[in-house]
């Protein structure tokens, strides 16, 4: 193990995610709204222990291996946690671990919450809400694209930069630094579109930027209690459909599609072909059944609020402008599946993502055709491209994990005193990167014991760190030489 180069690099990132806090101070000096100390005091903390970290070290030069990769990726989440909580804990004066939740929420873009009364929040502590989130989303796409195919994680294998559905001319740059930047202008072009649209669509300014960095980022943090259901607008919701929708999809796909300037090219992807059809069925689905039960009478009610909550859902955005706790018994459990299956792979969005669960399908149905035909050959493919055996190995292994985790944590929060419906809910939520559950969790997370809540926590980082690369810490073959 690399100790000083990981350390060294956790040293930099930890510096330039200092750097984070100057908007919010300049908001709070603007706002006149008393956090400014506060804003300046994390901003020398995090500078200082940055440094400090970066300094012994700097000489560093030697290449991370394979391991160092899976130890800077896991460490790095989990300090901007912590570090993030530092607003929350001078500034709101939440506990450690109400504001280690509340950060962690954010960088994970979960948008599970503590905090009550968000509509009386002082704005630079908003700012720095929403910020996190669009900083997670960012850090997210750049690790799903960029790093984590690189480590053969749960069959991210299948998109790296050289073999993503993208061929060898659209290919994106091959260095991770330059693949970084590529990523950077096409979600700063989705944020900036996403606030000019709600901008325009009745929103203030400040509103406007929070809400496009929840958006993009699918976190799902609102600078008000009642989410988008604030604004009570047609438009405004139709607009975060489609930016939502945009952040489930995978970011090198965005990519060949700023290259050649086509959006039909969406369409020639079969995982995103997936995603779509998935989406029409279920608000279809939910539309019927809420004008069967009578939850709605009229069809265009019906359909508005079936299309909001499914893309929110399986976007694992969490936005809500309905309680779907409320509606007919079956919808709110397939709206959970929905969120287990989540948005595409490289994506802002969490669940198992539709990729693993279109080849998950695919192995299934193809076992019962070899049962049937024990001499044939049954490549399995993903459109036009043959599936390496290893990385359909590794797609199952990630499944079975998956769920493994999910069992243990929801018996878990049993343990620590919830009933199932909100235990269950609970680990869908964090685990999915969902935000709101079921339940006692269904809005808010403010009443649970710290024991739930450090579960969530850790939830939150395996759902958001793709299982493999945070569990893999936990075992004695990592760490032996």
């Amino acid at each position: 193990m690399n100790w000083r180069g990981v350390i060294r690099l956790i040293g930099i990132l930890l510096t330039l995610y200092a750097l984070s806090f100057i908007p919010p101070l300049l908001l709070a000096l603007a706002y006149q709204d008393g956090e400014a100390p506060h804003f300046l005091a994390a901003w020398i903390i995090s500078t200082a222990i940055g440094l400090a970290i970066w300094l012994p070290v700097r000489a560093e030069r030697s290449a991370l291996g394979y391991r160092d990769g899976f130890l800077v990726v896991a460490l790095f989440w989990a300090v901007l946690g912590v570090v993030g909580s530092i607003p929350f804990i001078v500034g709101l004066h939440l506990g450690v671990t109400d504001a280690i939740f509340e950060s962690v929420s954010g960088f994970t873009t979960t948008g599970a919450t503590v905090i009550a009364g968000i509509d009386d929040l002082p704005p630079s502590i908003l700012y720095h809400r929403q910020q996190i989130q669009w900083l997670g989303g960012m850090g997210v796409v750049i690790l799903a694209v960029a790093i984590l195919p690189l480590l053969g994680v749960g069959g991210m294998q299948l998109y790296r930069a050289e073999a993503s559905g993208i061929t060898k001319d659209e290919k994106l740059t091959p260095r991770i630094t330059k693949t970084a930047q590529v990523l950077w202008s096409i979600y700063f072009a989705l944020t900036l579109a996403c606030t000019l649209a709600y901008w325009a669509a009745g929103m203030n300014l400040f509103d406007a930027v929070g809400h496009a960095f929840s958006t993009v980022s699918t976190a799902g943090f609102s600078t008000h209690d009642a989410s988008i259901g604030y604004f009570d607008s047609l438009e405004i919701e139709l607009i975060c459909v489609v930016f939502m929708t945009l952040g489930g999809v995978n970011f090198a796909i965005h990519f060949v599609v700023w290259h050649r300037r086509n959006p039909l090219l969406y369409l020639r992807d079969p995982e995103v072909r997936t995603y779509l059809l998935i989406l029409l069925g279920a608000i279809l689905f939910i539309a019927i059944s809420l004008l069967w039960f009578g939850t709605y009478t009229g069809v265009g009610e019906a359909l508005r609020r079936s299309l909001f909550e499914v893309v929110s859902v399986i976007t694992t955005t969490g936005f809500s402008t309905a309680d779907f706790a409320t509606w007919p018994r079956h919808i709110p459990l397939v709206l959970v599946m929905l969120a287990y299956v989540g948005g595409c792979a490289g994506s802002t969005a969490g669940g198992l993502k539709v990729v693993r669960v279109m080849l998950l399908a695919k192995m299934g149905v193809r076992q019962m055709f070899v049962l049937s035909h024990p001499r044939a050959m049954a490549p399995l493919k993903l459109g036009r491209r043959g599936v390496p055996e290893d990385a359909a190995y590794s797609i199952w292994g990630y499944y079975v994990l998956y769920l493994s985790t999910a069992l243990v944590l929801t018996v878990a929060m049993m343990a620590a005193g919830l009933d199932l419906e909100s235990a269950f809910g609970a680990v869908s939520a964090t685990l999915n990167l969902l935000g709101p559950g079921l339940g006692d969790v269904a809005t808010t997370f403010a009443a649970m014991s710290p024991l739930v809540k450090w579960l969530a926590i850790f939830g939150m980082l395996v759902g958001r760190l793709e299982v493999f690369t945070l569990l893999i810490l936990f075992t004695f073959a990592f760490w032996r030489q």
